[in-house]
């Protein structure tokens, strides 16, 4: 049951940060950064009901995929800006 959450919190997570076309630095930062603090706050939550590592698990996959959104539209603000000066 354990593998079957993990496994299908990481896809959602690929599936997440996966939809732009050309993921950005800031994207790719989001991401990264959302997964390592959603994974630790899960973690904290899921020790409190005996369950750290599922906490971990979808505490890691929501965050990765609320730190992709984002820094997807810090990425896309940035393109504004620069081809507002072009």
């Amino acid at each position: 049951m354990k593998l079957k959450l993990i496994l299908a919190s990481a896809a959602t997570a690929i599936a997440l940060t996966g939809c732009g076309v050309d993921p950005g630095p800031n994207t790719q930062r989001g991401a990264a950064t959302g997964g390592l603090l959603g994974a630790g706050l899960g973690a904290i939550v899921g020790h409190q009901s005996g369950r750290a590592l599922e906490g971990a698990a979808v505490g890691g996959a929501a965050g990765a995929g609320a730190g992709a959104l984002y820094g997807s539209a810090r990425d896309q603000e940035d393109a504004r800006y620069r081809g507002g000066y072009r």
